[in-house]
């Protein structure tokens, strides 16, 4: 608080103070005016319906900063342990409707826009998505952060501003096409700037090593290029408690504006340049790490997170605590989302040793006692590992920190293996084989007290193989934390009519305790019910069919199973797989193969990383595929494909209350979790998938009856390595040489000749690590099943309720509380009630 401000209010403490604002609609039509008229100051020229938006946001938000504030005194009375979430992304989507729910406000806020003349669906329509993360990283984050405040747990999410997200996806004549995301080009009326906590990030210059009066060798850091991180909280609400959490977002700024020399003497581009170069820091979420540049501003982006967000909670411990730190492992806990980041352990070494004046074994023991590691991922690529070389330029201290941190960690590992030099060289934190590389995963596993993988293949496999040898030394380390999604988006708010129909039938219970839903297995056997629950689903997959029409140009006939894959575009996920049954189906039909069809609309998206060619061309294909299966007279009524530009999440919000199948078809040991895979069980979607990830978990909870399962299991991908015979796999089958026949012979790319061959070459490949051939015929056998089970309405919309009803586990409520439970060991703190 500015110093300023103490005496006046220490002498007035209530002078500030208003009364609470209003709960219902007369309340919220008399602010939305206020801000419609003075703050956003339209006059009648504006045509802008941005106002519209930004009043009704402006609103809200005045309501949760009321709740917010009560939330943080609560935390700060009580001087409870709280813990910090630190994610290189956040996938917020968009907020109105989520504070809306949370705050119980939908029927007094469709009143007021509704006597203001607007539509409050409408108004909701015109927020664009928050464009802070990519996929399901970002999005997991999002939905813990909501379990936190739900729960009324002391959680901070910690991220980045970005001020362009990923991109926005454009297809023309079936390529992708990359368009900046200036999702903040109107602002963002959820987010208060808190410059007053902005802090000093380091970069470039060297360590320098001197000794104290007392004789110590200390050192510092120096001759550094400094940027500001500047702190924008955004509000996080828990539903219907009171709860307000908080998501700090950091913006790099310069420490000056500009050179006023440079300037002076006409240099005006020499002048602003240390400016530009602070804020590129955080303009764009995930900077192309194909060239050198790239991958520098990648390791900028996850210091400066690391950096910015523990000097922010270290200067709340000295505000409160002085520089005594015997009780900081006590009361703070760090849970690193993924390995991005990672630097956030040599950097609190640091500040603990050269800014507190702690010694190294207190600071590690701070530190090894308060960092947590979530691992997502098994892929290598995906695992950062940094240049020493450019690690040392940019960060040189923090080098110096993780040598010792390696030094120190090697000799523990010759103690307990003596003179075995090929694990301590396959163990050790920095890579010497080749050009030095620092191995920011294992950093992670050695600082870390707790490390968890998010399904229990992925922990199970991590323990096995990516981890193996640390897990020998240190088995209690280990745990696993299965996923999960909230149900407050993704049933109460994207599925209104469904969410009706479970209140009326079981209560309302569920939104904060999902298991309740177990309740539903008794209606399971009511043809009442199963009438009901298949209207709200065709109800559902009208709304989809009108965005397909709209986004695609794609006709989609709700009678028809609508069968959805959506996801970052991957290999590994195995769009391809999708797009081969999809000419299989395509060929039956020019075939005459149709007795007994199931009509069937193919819902494919997802944005492919920029410097991904393989997923590019892939993306390309389904549009060509769509495209001649489209126009042809002969598939009319049977089979239609569509690729959905721009998956994003309010996209998803619309897909999955209406998707009938769900395609989880990833190699086996390939995918952490998956989150998808959760959001379209609760809503009833039937999964058809391999033994990977969540899927294994969502089959145990629904039953094998009620699940499409194919392919090989992660055992069985690894005792393929090395015969691997994708050509005798095509060659003896019924079906498959038609698919492939129907490639090569270029019917999908008649004037683009060769355009798909690197495909076929990749299914053709001995060494293919995703093994698409070997799952072909498995998979095209269970699509029979699913078309059969379809055509029974009774059966399918059985196994639809059931899915809904067994997938309690999977609320990110329960994955939280068993976070807190095993890791972070927060106590329940309500806010305060005035």
């Amino acid at each position: 608080m500015n110093t300023v401000n103490k005496p006046f209010l220490a002498k007035h403490p209530n002078t500030l103070k208003i009364p609470p604002l209003g709960m219902n609609a007369i309340g919220l039509e008399e602010d939305f005016c206020r801000y419609f008229n003075h703050t956003l100051g339209w006059d009648s020229a504006s045509v802008s319906s941005h106002h519209v938006y930004s009043s009704c946001a402006l609103v809200l938000r005045d309501r949760l900063v009321e709740r917010w504030r009560r939330t943080q005194r609560a935390y700060n009375e009580s001087d409870c342990k709280q813990a910090y979430y630190l994610s290189l992304e956040f996938l917020m989507g968009r907020a109105l409707g989520n504070a809306l729910l949370n705050m119980d406000l939908q029927g007094a806020g469709a009143e007021a826009m509704r006597n203001l003349g607007l539509d409050m669906e409408e108004v909701q329509e015109l927020e664009s998505d928050a464009g802070l993360g990519n996929g399901g990283l970002g999005r997991l984050a999002a939905c813990f952060l909501d379990s936190c405040a739900t729960l009324q747990l002391p959680v901070t999410g910690y991220g980045i501003r970005y001020e362009y997200g990923m991109f926005r996806q454009k297809i023309d004549h079936g390529h992708q096409l990359e368009e900046p995301d200036h999702w903040l080009r109107n602002g963002n009326p959820w987010e208060i700037e808190r410059p007053e906590y902005a802090v000093r990030v380091k970069f470039g210059g060297r360590s320098d090593f001197y000794i104290d009066a007392a004789g110590n060798t200390l050192a510092r850091w120096v001759d550094t290029q400094d940027v500001l991180a500047v702190p924008f909280d955004m509000p996080i609400p828990g539903y219907g408690n009171g709860t307000v959490n908080t998501l700090r977002l950091w913006k790099a700024t310069a420490t000056e504006e500009f050179d006023l020399d440079e300037f002076n003497a006409g240099s005006y581009t020499e002048a602003v340049a240390a400016k530009n170069a602070a804020e590129h820091i955080t303009m764009v979420l995930y900077p192309n790490d194909a060239s050198e540049n790239g991958k520098e501003l990648r390791l900028r982006q996850q210091y400066f997170l690391a950096s910015a967000s523990l000097q922010d909670v270290l200067r709340k411990w000295v505000h409160k605590h002085g520089q005594n730190f015997s009780g900081f492992a006590a009361k703070n806990c760090f849970q690193l989302n993924d390995t991005h980041p990672t630097c956030a352990v040599p950097e609190l070494m640091r500040l603990l040793m050269d800014e507190h004046g702690l010694g190294w074994d207190e600071a590690w023991e701070i530190t090894s006692n308060t960092m947590a590691y979530t691992n997502h991922t098994l892929l290598p690529e995906a695992l950062e590992r940094w240049a020493v070389s450019m690690f040392g330029r940019l960060l040189p201290r923090l080098l110096d920190i993780i040598r010792e941190i390696n030094a120190r960690f090697t000799r523990e590992v010759s103690m307990r293996w003596p003179g075995d030099i090929d694990r301590e060289r396959r163990m050790s934190i920095i890579d010497e084989t080749g050009t030095p590389q620092i191995r920011m995963a294992y950093l992670a596993v050695v600082a870390c007290h707790s490390v968890n993988g998010v399904a229990a293949l992925h922990s199970q496999l991590l323990q096995q193989h990516l981890f193996h040898d640390f897990f020998e030394l240190w088995p209690s380390k280990f745990n696993n934390k299965t996923n999960g999604v909230t149900p407050r988006r993704w049933m109460a708010s994207s599925n209104p009519l469904l969410s009706s129909l479970i209140d009326r039938s079981i209560g309302d219970a569920w939104r904060t305790d999902l298991t309740k839903l177990t309740a539903l297995k008794g209606f399971a056997g009511d043809k009442k019910f199963r009438t009901e629950w298949h209207k709200v689903k065709q109800s559902n997959k009208q709304r989809l069919a009108e965005m397909v029409a709209s986004d695609c140009g794609v006709e989609f006939d709700p009678a028809a199973m609508f069968d959805v894959q959506v996801k970052r575009i991957h290999e590994y996920k195995r769009q391809l797989l999708n797009v081969l049954h999809v000419i299989h189906l395509y060929d039956r039909i020019k075939r005459g193969d149709v007795a007994n069809w199931t009509s069937r609309c193919v819902l494919i998206g997802g944005k492919a990383a920029p410097g991904y060619i393989m997923a590019k061309r892939i993306i390309r294909l389904v549009t060509a595929v769509a495209d001649v299966v489209n126009h042809d007279p002969a598939t009319k009524g049977l089979l239609r494909l569509a690729f959905l530009p721009d998956y994003r999440v309010s996209a998803m919000e619309v897909i999955c209350p209406a998707a009938d199948l769900s395609e989880q078809i990833s190699t086996a040991g390939k995918e952490a979790s998956g989150t998808g895979n959760m959001k379209f069980m609760m809503n009833g979607a039937i999964t058809i998938g391999t033994l990977d990830g969540a899927n294994i978990e969502i089959r145990e909870e629904v039953g094998a009856e009620n699940f499409f399962l194919f392919g090989l299991t992660a055992v069985q991908v690894e005792a393929m390595r090395g015969h691997y015979d994708p050509a005798a796999i095509v060659a003896n089958d019924a079906d498959f040489p038609r698919v492939i026949h129907l490639l090569q012979s270029g019917h999908f790319n008649l004037f683009e000749s060769g355009l798909f061959d690197p495909v076929v070459q990749s299914i053709l490949n001995p060494n293919d690590p995703w093994l698409t051939a070997a799952d072909f015929r498995g998979f095209v056998d269970a699509q029979q099943e699913v078309a059969a089970a379809y055509r029974d309405r009774e059966r399918w919309t059985r196994m639809s309720i059931l899915n809904s009803a067994t997938s309690g586990k999977f609320s990110s409520d329960r994955t939280i509380q068993d976070y807190n439970r095993d890791i972070w060991h927060l106590p329940q703190v309500p806010a305060h009630v005035e």
